[in-house]
């Protein structure tokens, strides 16, 4: 073998070990200080602001067909609330949008649990206004009210929906 040879299978060598210490670290990191929350919420209350702003621009037939469309039912769920886990407390408006739990970064609600696959489950509005849960194929399955579900299944309000030791529910 030549001399060039063996410098460039060194230096890959050194390379490769190198990436691996940078992962390793990486991990022991993410195991330590574990995933960043962010508030997603805010963005979401000027979108509000905004689209209430605009209603009150329109004139006032289109403001009625609006009013008309945008009824929700009487006793539909307008909030999801972490009520057990790591993000107790946390809180997402329902706005008729897909929400996805998981430990996904790009997760509506980012689950920090053992427990949790990185697309779990979502929940989404039916036509009738009605609130859907559907487990993603997740290894640990997603639990409402002690019943492990496996097709998509309504939710009521305040019905305990578990995700390893995460509990959310549907309140108004």
């Amino acid at each position: 073998m030549s001399e060039l040879t063996l410098t460039v299978m060194r230096l890959g060598f050194l390379a490769v070990l190198w990436l691996f210490v940078i992962v390793a670290v990486q991990v022991i990191r993410s195991d330590l200080f574990g995933t960043r929350v962010t508030q997603r919420g805010s963005r979401r209350e000027s979108g509000r602001q905004q689209q209430a702003a605009a209603r009150q621009a329109a004139p006032p037939q289109q403001r009625q067909q609006a009013a008309a469309g945008g009824r929700q039912r009487r006793n539909a769920p307008t909030k999801l609330v972490v009520t057990e886990g790591t993000l107790t407390g946390t809180t997402v408006a329902l706005q008729g949008q897909t929400i996805t739990l998981g430990r996904a970064h790009d997760s509506t609600i980012v689950l920090d649990d053992d427990y949790a696959s990185s697309r779990h489950a979502r929940i989404y509005p039916d036509r009738d206004g009605q609130w859907i849960v559907e487990d993603l194929g997740s290894t640990n399955g997603t639990y409402l009210d002690r019943t492990r579900l496996t097709t998509p299944t309504p939710i009521a309000p305040g019905a305990p929906l578990r995700i390893g030791k995460t509990v959310i529910e549907l309140r108004k």
